[in-house]
């Protein structure tokens, strides 16, 4: 009996199949990335809110502005009155009075890893929101897309299978033999002052593959290159976030030992959290592994976020309540519920920290923003405790 016949579904109709899905993603990706269309950060704050950014009252603002040392604020023409601030306006401020929350000279730069090996976690999301969380408050952010999906490049407004090539804007160059020295090549500018990216696409998956066939002959330079080039442009940033793919693979690996925090998302449910489980067994075991043939690495904080929390569930309730009990020092307090805002920014390839207009006052997006924001402080707040010139601060506040 032929083949088609026992298997009715051939492969010419599993790559139509392909091919149809794959029309379905550049559908959705046109309707975001219109022609000639660039993406831009709407983002205005009135006085008020610039003051309590900046740290400094409205009077000190208005009075820097009278003097010169601040631009006259930008006015609608045919009111007269202030059309309010930009994120680049504020950070303007925050240099003017000293108030730029960045690391010392001598402070190590943080590269914290949002990862899982298991998709649908909320990865990407965490990583999208904690990067513009901490853009806004004013640090130097450095984005890493290391998942060749390109989920976090096309949120940050580009279309990974238009916009990025493999051959010079992704990691892929950088990881080949001979490539480039540094990772300076692929660091793009964003619309979002303070972040920088360096993209990804399916590219980049080839790099899974070249990276297996140099293992046995070259295991330090596989598993140390993204370290080494993470490197060449950490002076410019305080933090790096890298966003690696949702399985355990050569690049995946290669984040592991590139950097010196991990923050877990582990939706609280029992196969989710199963997989985050099962994770962290096989990040002991293969960083054992490594250390045995000299690669010991260590973090200045390992912590699980519970995500896609669902208050409603008693089954998360009780899952929830185990990971506090079983983590009491690991799992961060704040937690990222289940949020219909961050589905729908995501559908328009959006972050909730973008949206702008009435939308910003609906009960759905100031809860949401109360979980972003929650977890954003908490997470800044365990950067600078690795951070020496900040502890005197700390200390202050009352947190070492």
């Amino acid at each position: 009996m032929a083949e088609t016949e026992d298997y009715p579904v051939t492969l010419e109709e599993i790559d139509a199949l392909a091919l149809r899905a794959d029309t379905v993603i550049k559908r959705l990706r046109e309707r975001v990335f219109s022609p000639g269309s660039q993406k831009s950060l709407g983002l205005r704050f009135n006085v008020r809110t610039a003051s309590e950014m900046v740290g400094r009252t409205e009077k000190a603002i208005r009075d820097a502005e009278g003097d010169g040392r601040l631009p006259e604020p930008d006015k609608d023409p045919e009111t007269g009155r202030r059309t309010g601030y930009s994120l680049e306006d504020v950070n303007r401020m925050r240099e003017v009075f000293g108030t730029l929350p960045r690391r010392g000279p001598d402070d190590p730069a943080t590269v914290l890893a949002v990862q899982n090996f298991k998709g649908g976690v909320g990865k990407s999301t965490v990583l999208i929101h904690l990067a513009q969380y901490l853009a806004l408050q004013g640090y130097r952010v450095c984005v890493i897309d290391c998942d060749s999906q390109g989920s976090t490049t096309s949120i940050f407004g580009l279309n990974p299978d238009v916009d990025v090539d493999e051959e010079e804007d992704t990691l892929y160059p950088f990881f080949r033999h001979g490539g480039p020295a540094t990772l300076h090549y692929a660091l793009r500018a964003t619309y979002w002052p303070g972040i920088a990216l360096i993209p990804a696409n399916l590219g980049l998956y080839d790099a899974e593959y070249e990276f297996a066939a140099r293992m046995l002959r070259e295991q330090s330079f596989v598993l140390d290159r993204l370290r080494q080039g993470i490197e060449t442009i950490s002076d410019q940033f305080d933090v790096i976030l890298l966003d690696p793919p949702p399985a355990l693979g050569m690049i995946s690996l290669s984040v592991l030992r590139a950097a010196n925090a991990l923050l877990i998302p582990a939706p609280p449910n029992n196969i989710d959290f199963g997989s985050t489980a099962h994770f962290l067994k096989m990040m002991g075991a293969t960083l054992n592994e490594l250390a045995e043939h000299g690669g010991a690495r260590g973090y200045h904080f390992v912590k699980i976020l519970a995500t896609k929390m669902n208050d409603q569930k008693s089954a998360h309730q009780a899952i929830k309540r185990v990971m506090e009990a079983v983590f009491p020092q690991d799992i961060l307090q704040s937690v990222l519920k289940d949020s219909a805002e961050i589905d729908n920014a995501t559908a328009n390839l959006m972050s909730v920290y973008e949206i702008t207009g009435p939308a910003t006052r609906t009960d759905t997006h100031k809860r949401c923003r109360v979980y972003l924001d929650a977890i954003g402080r908490e997470v800044e707040t365990l950067i600078r405790k690795t951070w020496p010139s900040h502890h005197a601060a700390l200390r202050k506040e009352g947190i070492l």
